[in-house]
């Protein structure tokens, strides 16, 4: 199965003023986010991807704009199921506010029972994110191989929940993971079991790009990460 890159947006206006953004429409990134996009293209040169996906908000968007402009070839999806948690009453609020709400307690300690006032609740939102993953896996491997590599543009408790999943973490477990923004968090989808690869990386990623297949192993098949199934277990 394919390798997915899970890149959070850059940092945006609403990350510098300490907002929680959530689908507040019209937030963009600031001018660090705007560097830190732009880097991101070169930090991707040696990886091949087949396809880019992105949560449907600006932030995500103007985060992959450069590397669709670098890559005209690259497709790029909008898909709405990796879309920012929906906080409801709590969009753009001041998290230092947020941070007196007695919910804040248990979105911080047993985020599996949390439900924002007139929004979603973090597990509905887990669920839609790892649904659409798995989707896009069978979709990708199909159309490219299983040694296939794709990105995946989304928010920070979006990526977080993805790797609780990958990991085998229960929900109430995924504060302890930390994603900052433009960060790439890398996972390989075998049939054994996933990979966590890198987690929150801002440096090079060149070394993730799949083997090139020998001669000798051109004419055999070769499952996701081959020799890492084994290797990983020592």
């Amino acid at each position: 199965m394919p390798t997915l890159i899970l890149v959070r947006h850059g940092r945006s206006t609403a990350n510098t003023e300490g907002l929680l953004a959530g689908r507040t429409p019209g937030v963009a990134l600031d001018e660090h986010g705007q560097r830190q996009a732009s880097g991101l293209v070169r930090r991707l040169d040696e990886l091949p991807l087949v396809a880019a996906v992105s949560s449907p908000l600006r932030r995500c968007q103007d985060t992959l704009a450069p590397l669709a402009e670098a890559r005209p070839g690259l497709p790029l999806h909008t898909e709405e199921r990796v879309n920012e948690c929906d906080y409801g009453q709590w969009s753009g609020r001041k998290l230092a506010e947020l941070n007196d709400e007695p919910l804040m307690t248990t979105v911080q300690r047993h985020p599996s029972s949390a439900a924002f006032p007139g929004g979603e609740s973090m597990r509905a939102m887990q669920h839609r994110a790892v649904e659409a993953v798995r989707d896009w896996n069978a979709r990708v491997e199909e159309e490219h191989g299983a040694n296939a590599v794709y990105l995946m543009c989304s928010h920070g408790d979006v990526i977080k929940s993805i790797v609780a999943d990958a990991l085998g973490m229960h929900l109430d477990l995924f504060q302890r993971i930390s994603v900052g923004p433009c960060s790439a968090t890398a996972i390989a989808y075998t049939p054994l079991r996933p990979f966590l690869l890198r987690l929150g990386d801002t440096g090079e990623l060149g070394s993730l790009a799949p083997p090139v297949p020998t001669d000798e192993e051109s004419g055999r098949e070769k499952g996701a990460q081959g020799n890492a199934t084994v290797g990983g277990s020592a």
